[in-house]
């Protein structure tokens, strides 16, 4: 796809997200860079910067500098106005905030890319064993896991930090399809009360209802599982030149991993989770079972 095209298709993505934009204009870099066989070094010396960079640039997760992107398209031999003049102007569009910029104070830089790729992303397939998902939780629910990492918070920063969550959870209004793999052990373990965790559970199951929604729960008597090594997602994106991007989230920092050998494997994970889980309607028993106690 020529670089007009690209970027007259990102322009018709929804607004407000310039995470997906600065992922496209990285993948372009990307493959410039790879098809005229420049290594990640040599890029990173002809602006001034680290391999690392040149990496976080061609994954979005850092803004551009137009300079650095007209360097670079030089040197990959970029001179025609009419390919050069839209990178330039993806690369300016890209470094616009997005909503979730107002709550910097209380949002980690590698959680503001997550929650730029969640807001770019069509679909997102999730395997949780500690917590209910995110997108998935009650304002209370969301509170009680919060004050988990946050115990001496004041009140008005655990607000701020729900409300992050919950303005996430406007995407599965306009059209985002989660798919959950959940342990059994999110839904076993009591948190924030009794009161809170049948709020929550009962959410869940109002989801279940949601035709974008599928939640799966991973019983405990299916023993070993493919995802032993903790939870993890996969998002999706509705422009076919991005990648899909597994992301697993640390105590500190986040693992962002759009490589295809990588995110195929995961995807192959996901899908023996699947597969090992409770069905849906199963599922929505297990939840009602839950509730009836």
């Amino acid at each position: 796809m020529s670089a007009e095209r690209a970027e007259g298709k990102l322009l018709s993505h929804s607004p407000g997200s310039p995470t997906v934009l600065r992922i496209l204009l990285g993948t372009q870099l990307r493959r410039l860079r790879t098809e005229k066989g420049i290594s990640r070094e040599d890029a990173g010396y002809s602006i001034r910067a680290s391999h690392a960079k040149i990496s976080r640039l061609e994954l979005g997760q850092v803004s551009f500098k137009q300079r650095d992107v007209a360097d670079l398209l030089t040197l990959y031999g970029v001179t025609d106005p009419a390919e050069r003049d839209p990178l330039l102007a993806l690369a300016k569009q890209a470094n616009a905030p997005g909503w979730w910029h107002k709550y910097g104070d209380v949002l980690p830089a590698w959680f503001e890319v997550y929650i730029g790729l969640e807001g770019a992303a069509s679909s997102m397939r999730t395997y949780e064993n500690q917590f209910v998902p995110g997108l998935l939780q009650t304002p209370a629910y969301a509170r009680a896991v919060i004050e988990l990492a946050h115990e001496r918070a004041p009140k008005a920063e655990l607000d701020r930090r729900v409300a992050v969550r919950t303005t996430r959870q406007r995407r599965l209004e306009s059209g985002l399809t989660v798919w959950a793999v959940i342990d059994e052990a999110v839904v076993r373990r009591t948190l924030g009360g009794p009161e809170i965790m049948r709020g929550q559970i009962a959410h869940l199951l109002d989801l279940t209802a949601e035709r974008n929604v599928t939640v799966q729960i991973m019983p405990f008597d299916r023993g070993g599982h493919a995802a032993a090594g903790g939870p993890f997602s996969i998002l999706r994106f509705p422009e076919p030149e991005l990648p899909d991007v597994v992301y697993m989230e640390q105590l500190t920092s986040a693992l962002y991993l759009d490589k295809p050998a990588d995110s195929d494997h995961y995807m192959e994970v996901m899908d023996r989770l699947s597969i090992q889980a409770e069905e849906p309607k199963e599922t929505r028993r297990f939840l009602e079972g839950l509730l009836s106690r």
